[in-house]
């Protein structure tokens, strides 16, 4: 019994001397250029304008993040890939049915009203739960936004694709606007496929490309974006970081790296209110000699 007792203590000693060392704490991670983070669902809220220092007048999209959650965890084991589930907007659990609702109580969030899901490298997973702010994003990197274009109905083909319509002038009766000809005689005799004609306008998925972010408003979680943005008011648009910015191009050298995976709260208590991006340059009204 004592043999047995001391050569249990001998395997035991050289386990936990062949154990690995377990360090205290485990180094964050830090953002690369290979980096892919999570996005954002935000809700456009209109458009407005900004004026930089030398008066330039620039017109900007107003988009607010409300609720904005982790709400499920893709990985390679289970799904093929690695990417987040974000989810926007409390809803009431009435308005919900089961299988959702039993999703969400499941990740231990408020049901949401809108769901997408952003492709990220697996140093950029966050936990359920985790919430994305506007400080997620920096002054004066470049985003892209994608949502819903504004549905127009069914149009004709001056107004879906541009076309000239047909002569304004005498002989041409109640044809103004018409398409024309859409075939050939005998050979092929059919119309190809593609073919622009009339047909139902918008109502398509969109992405403006490499908007520049020109401020962003912690209090009311406003991210302010240079140019236009698809869909209506109210419309929930996904913003994630440019994909043709890649590197040092996607952000002033000043404000890299970006936040990684996501914007410490803590942080976000000791920011401004407001965060407005530096446009810098020469006067643009002085002539050039």
């Amino acid at each position: 019994m004592a043999s047995l007792l001391s050569s249990v203590r001998i395997s035991l000693s050289l386990r936990a001397q062949c154990r690995p060392l377990v360090t205290a704490a485990a180094q964050p991670a830090t953002w690369t250029h290979n980096s892919l983070r999570a996005g954002v669902i935000a809700r456009k809220k209109g458009m407005t304008a900004m004026w930089d220092e030398w008066g330039v007048r620039i017109p900007v999209t107003v988009l607010q993040i409300e609720d904005c959650q982790v709400v499920q965890v893709l990985n390679e084991e289970t799904h093929g890939y690695t990417a987040l589930q974000i989810g926007c907007s409390d809803r009431s659990e009435k308005n919900v049915n089961k299988p959702n609702l039993g999703h969400f109580q499941k990740a231990g969030v408020e049901p949401k009203r809108k769901l997408f899901e952003f492709h990220v490298t697996p140093d950029a997973v966050l936990p359920v739960g985790t919430e994305l702010v506007a400080s997620h994003f920096v002054p004066g990197q470049y985003v892209d936004c994608s949502a819903p274009t504004i549905g127009k109905g069914f149009q004709g083909a001056m107004k879906r694709h541009g076309f000239g319509g047909q002569p304004a002038s005498h002989g041409t009766s109640l044809t103004h606007r018409s398409l024309g000809s859409v075939g050939q005689r005998k050979d092929p005799g059919k119309v190809f496929k593609g073919k622009k004609m009339a047909g139902r306008m918008g109502g398509d998925q969109a992405t403006v490309q490499s908007l520049k972010v020109m401020k962003i408003d912690n209090a009311l979680n406003l991210i302010y974006v240079k140019g236009s943005v698809p869909g209506v008011d109210d419309q929930f648009v996904k913003v994630r970081d440019a994909v043709k910015k890649r590197g040092n191009k996607i952000a002033p050298a000043d404000t890299l790296p970006l936040p990684f995976p996501t914007v410490d709260p803590k942080l976000v208590e000791a920011m401004p209110r407001e965060l407005v991006a530096k446009t810098g340059g020469a006067d643009p009204y002085v002539m050039k000699e």
